[in-house]
């Protein structure tokens, strides 16, 4: 974790304040609209109140989603508890949209029926004055906090605030305007309200779905991902690489190129620093996987036939057992590269310094030797 990542600790933190004093401010705000909608004969006020309401309820679906997200891995969820956050969402995408269409459906109701429609006073003109400081103040608020620790969910609920401050603005126009002469304004006003919501609901949904179906980055993070990894020492090229989103963090996985010839020990330092290099140079990066590839196995054909190292070793012993100075070798690598066996041999340096030593000769008794074996292609002699 660097330094400029947020811990899940901050996360934790984040996510609760917010949510708590999100639910206090939501709990007055909506007993106040309600009451003074009621008393001051405003329709749409009565439905700001159940707006704010809907906030209460998600503010508590946030601090209980924002505790099991930050959860680390445990044995039964190994990549952590992050979907949490986006089934949060989710859910709260569903309940704006059930408050929306009852809001809207109410008021449809009573625009068709003029006896019904009522004509807010002056107390329902202050309550939504009230109430659009009161959220403007918490959208900004929230806001400030979920892009301090980079959280989707945190971000969601601040713009449920936003959608409140806004629908009490229209709220506010259509109590100014009934009381100006215009009955239908307030029920008219309770119909916007409604259809604002039902976006921010979909909006919502529809990035926590995608988030739930493993949608990658956008097209110009992966770019920056690509151009990151390349930027890598040792990296010839890259492919096979995969993205996904969740709960406002990213994840990927990638197949890196290396030099066929380098050690296991280099390719596993090379994966390190890409890993290390993305989550440091890529903010929403918390998890890398990293597959060193020796050649590009996206187009290279797939060998499972070949001999692993014990029967490969074997194979080699018995075609060289007719020559005695192969009885020397010290040590074989393999390289599987090209859906065949390239092989190292390395002899002590004594083995060429002797009277009468032929090392381009030993090499090419070795070659000779597996011409009839198809798995093998190349030898390469070493001395020291």
């Amino acid at each position: 974790m660097t330094s400029d990542q947020p811990s899940s600790i901050d996360r934790s933190k984040a996510v609760t304040r917010t949510a708590v004093v999100g639910a206090v401010v939501n709990l007055l705000l909506s007993a106040v609209k309600i009451i003074a909608g009621i008393l001051g004969h405003s329709q749409a006020l009565v439905a700001d109140g159940l707006h704010s309401l809907s906030d209460l309820l998600s503010d508590i679906l946030v601090l209980f989603a924002g505790h099991h997200a930050n959860q680390g891995p445990d044995q039964s969820h190994p990549y952590g508890h992050a979907r949490y956050e986006t089934v949060a969402t989710l859910v709260l995408g569903f309940l704006l949209l059930a408050v929306a269409l009852g809001i809207g459906w109410d008021a449809a109701k009573r625009l068709f029926n003029p006896t019904e429609l009522l004509r807010p006073d002056a107390l329902a003109m202050a309550a939504a004055l009230l109430s659009i400081g009161a959220k403007e103040w918490l959208y900004w608020w929230t806001l400030g906090y979920a892009k301090r620790v980079r959280s989707d969910l945190l971000r969601a609920n601040a713009w449920h605030h936003r959608t409140d401050a806004v629908s009490s603005i229209v709220v506010l126009v259509g109590i100014v305007g009934t009381m100006a002469g215009l009955p239908y304004l307030d029920a008219i006003a309770a119909v916007i309200v409604a259809l604002m919501i039902a976006k921010i609901a979909w909006e919502l949904g529809w990035e926590a779905t995608n988030e739930l179906v493993d949608t990658g980055l956008e097209s110009e993070r992966l770019a920056e991902v690509t151009e990151t990894i390349r930027s890598v020492g040792g990296v010839r090229d890259i492919h096979m690489l995969r993205t996904r989103r969740s709960g406002g963090q990213a994840s990927a996985d990638v197949h890196v190129l290396v030099d066929p010839d380098i050690s296991v020990s280099e390719g596993h330092m090379i994966s390190v620093l890409v890993e290390q290099r993305l989550k440091r140079e890529i903010d929403e990066m918390t998890d890398v996987t990293v597959h060193i590839d020796p050649e590009d196995d996206e187009i290279a054909p797939a060998c499972p036939s070949l001999p692993l190292r014990a029967e490969a070793l074997a194979r080699l012993a018995s075609h060289w057992s007719g020559i005695p100075a192969a009885n020397e070798r010290q040590r074989i690598i393999l390289h599987y590269l090209a859906c065949s066996i390239d092989v190292d041999v390395y002899f002590p340096i004594t083995a060429c310094l002797r009277e009468g030593a032929d090392p381009q000769g030993l090499r090419d008794a070795l070659q000779e030797a597996l011409e009839q074996d198809a798995a093998f292609r190349q030898i390469r002699v070493y001395f020291g």
